[in-house]
């Protein structure tokens, strides 16, 4: 069936040794994978919602565990290549007396090679919402025409636009990332940066000139981490959304891709905006509770038990 919300990206191997090890000293490294835009497919399918990923992953073993485990999570990976031009990007990730690293193998990999020839021009126009990110941006030239040719696609149909803007500086400057990022969010239906990412790109710490600088744009914005609150701007009026408590806090990474999971479930359900960005905070803070970039995303009836509606029998 035709997906609600279509993505695409760049999905890497991950490799990182156990918890509070370091790479140059661990034995034993373990195996995973991640990437924000299929992080946030594997997020809504979990909710219940149709979500397609796309990307270009490499003729190799390890694009084959990808492409196969997402496929497993309920999402569809019809538009997705293997490709011998590149291999399967990797990160290898570390966390050591509690600051996490992240080391990147990328250039050249088969996904930094997509064109917009690579793109199914009916899938995207078929979808309620495309979602992307900056971090596709970031791969290359080729990326960046990809990316403008499926928004293009996306806003000539009628199609939502969601934009994270993603901010990794070991991929590109803080000054390269804000020629490609800001045009962008100005044809973005539902903006969700982090305040930290809008001071750099805007080159600004002054809070006053963020918001006005948001408020200029067409988006729905969503200015996450503003404090212990995320605030939801929509024409001119904010709404501060305080932070969902986590249980505990075992890896942060791909929290920001479970809000975006959880909010696009909310608009795609018929929330309130509000409600949205509620749902979104609870996604995040459920997924930091568990190792890894997306193995924490909760199902929906994980999300009734948390929210009191539905009681967890054990045994």
């Amino acid at each position: 069936m035709q997906p609600e919300v279509v993505t695409f990206g760049e999905t890497m191997a991950s490799i990182m040794p156990a918890a509070g090890q370091s790479l140059e000293r661990a034995a034993i490294l373990n195996k995973g994978f991640g990437g924000a835009e299929s992080n946030v497919a594997i997020g809504l399918a979990r909710l219940g919602h149709r979500a397609g990923w796309f990307g270009k992953l490499g003729a190799d073993p390890i694009g084959t565990y990808i492409l196969k485990t997402i496929r497993g999570e309920g999402v569809d990976v019809s538009r997705a290549i293997q490709s011998a031009d590149g291999p399967t990007g990797l990160m290898l990730r570390e966390s050591v007396n509690g600051r996490s690293s992240v080391y990147y193998y990328r250039k050249w990999s088969a996904m930094s090679r997509m064109t917009p020839e690579d793109l199914d021009p009916s899938y995207i126009a078929g979808a309620k919402v495309l979602h992307v990110t900056g971090i596709t941006l970031a791969l290359s030239e080729s990326c960046r025409r990809t990316v403008a040719e499926a928004v293009r696609i996306a806003r000539e149909n009628g199609v939502k636009v969601s934009f994270d803007p993603n901010l990794r500086l070991k991929l590109w400057s803080a000054e390269e990332a804000k020629q490609a990022i800001l045009p962008l969010a100005e044809q973005a239906d539902y903006f969700l940066p982090g305040l930290d990412e809008l001071k750099l790109l805007l080159s600004t710490d002054d809070l006053d000139r963020i918001l006005h600088h948001v408020n200029g744009l067409n988006a729905v914005t969503v200015l996450k981490g503003v404090g212990e609150e995320n605030w939801l701007l929509d024409r001119g009026n904010v709404v501060k959304v305080p932070f969902v408590k986590a249980g505990r806090v075992v890896d942060t990474v791909g929290a920001g891709d479970a809000f975006c999971a959880g909010f696009l479930s909310g608009v795609l359900s018929g929330d309130s905006l509000t409600d949205a960005v509620r749902l979104g905070n609870l996604l995040g803070a459920l997924c930091v509770q568990t190792e890894g970039d997306w193995e924490g995303l909760p199902t929906r009836d994980e999300v009734e038990q948390a929210l009191g509606r539905r009681s967890h029998v054990e045994r």
